[in-house]
């Protein structure tokens, strides 16, 4: 059972380490402003002998303007409906293709997901094992798949009784 002081411990040390995140944050937000900032008075700077120092810095903020607007607007576009070549060709693409898709193109959230899994699931042995099989064996399966080119419902009807011997 958990006394007191290593409940309080624990506390101290999970505080300790969100006011460190957030501290840390803090301080690289404040180093990013200011290399902005930096940044948009070297050009002001360097624009002043041909511009003047109104006419630089109206051009550095323009162009301030259009670098914000940009990003804004690579934000919020809707994502393009790329079509991989599998399905060009009017097959469907299997399960693990789309996990590979997803994970190609969202790498860090799938490596924080493989994280918390492995947290939250490494109590229990026999379900790592059971993951870990299933998925070597869908993974070696798909990899089969690939060179053929060939006929997807042969090997995926199988049963996954596990690789053959």
């Amino acid at each position: 059972m958990l006394d007191s002081a290593q409940v309080q411990g624990a506390l101290r040390k999970a505080a300790a380490a969100i006011i460190g995140m957030v501290l840390a944050m803090v301080l690289l937000t404040a180093l990013l402003l200011t290399g902005f900032y930096l940044l948009v008075q070297a050009a002001v700077l360097a624009l002043s002998p041909w511009l003047g120092e109104a006419g630089a810095m109206g051009l550095a903020g323009f162009v301030c303007v259009l670098l914000l607007a940009f990003f804004l607007y690579r934000l919020s576009r809707p994502k393009s409906s790329t079509k991989s070549p599998d399905s060009a060709d009017g097959k469907s693409g299997s399960g693990i293709d789309v996990l590979r898709n997803l994970i190609r193109e969202n790498p860090l959230e799938a490596a924080a997901l493989a994280f918390a899994v492995g947290i939250a699931e490494q109590g229990d042995p026999r379900l790592k094992s059971l993951l870990m099989e299933g998925g070597m064996i869908l993974m070696k399966r798909t990899d089969a798949e690939q060179p053929d080119g060939g006929g997807t419902d042969e090997v995926s009807g199988q049963g996954g009784t596990g690789p053959p011997g």
